[in-house]
C-alpha cells in the first residue's frame, strides 16, 4: 500500500499541535497523565483548562485542586477509551464541583481526540465540544 501523494493536495492552513501550545490554546499535561498511566503525550484545550480544571475561587478549602481535576478528568477519559477501543474520537462527561454552598455539580461533555502528533507519533487531545 502506497502513502498519500501530497502533491495532488493543496494546504490552505497549517496549526500544528506543537504552535497549539506555544500559543497557549493546547495545555501540555503529559506529566500529570502519565501519572495517571497514559503512555503518550496528552493536552488539554485552554477553555476546558480555564473554566473546569481551574478550580473556582473559594474551592480551595474544599479539596480542589488543578492535580485533583485532572486526576478525574484522566480516568474518566481512560474509562471511555476503555468502552470503545477501536474510536478515534470519544465523548464522556466529567463531574465538577463548582461551588461549595449550596454544592453544585456541574456534568461536563469532553471530547477525547486520539491522533497523531505533528511528528505522527500518537497522541491525546482533551477539550470541550465547542473547541473542536
Amino acid at each position: 500500500m502506497h502513502g498519500l501523494d501530497d502533491s495532488l493536495f493543496n494546504v490552505i492552513f497549517s496549526y500544528t499541535i506543537k504552535q497549539a501550545i506555544e500559543d497557549g490554546n493546547l495545555l501540555d499535561v503529559t506529566k500529570q497523565a502519565k501519572e495517571t498511566g497514559f503512555k503518550v503525550p496528552v493536552a488539554v484545550s485552554l477553555n476546558l483548562y480555564a473554566n473546569y480544571i481551574t478550580p473556582p475561587t473559594g474551592l480551595e478549602g474544599e479539596g480542589q485542586s488543578i492535580e485533583g481535576r485532572l486526576h478525574d478528568l484522566f480516568i474518566m477519559c481512560m474509562l471511555a477509551i476503555q468502552k470503545q477501543l477501536n474510536e478515534s474520537r470519544v465523548n464522556f462527561k466529567v463531574l465538577f464541583l463548582m461551588k461549595s454552598q449550596p454544592r453544585s455539580l456541574e456534568e461536563v461533555e469532553v471530547v477525547c481526540q486520539i491522533g497523531p502528533d505533528d511528528d505522527m507519533k500518537p497522541c491525546i487531545t482533551l477539550m470541550l465540544p465547542e473547541d473542536d
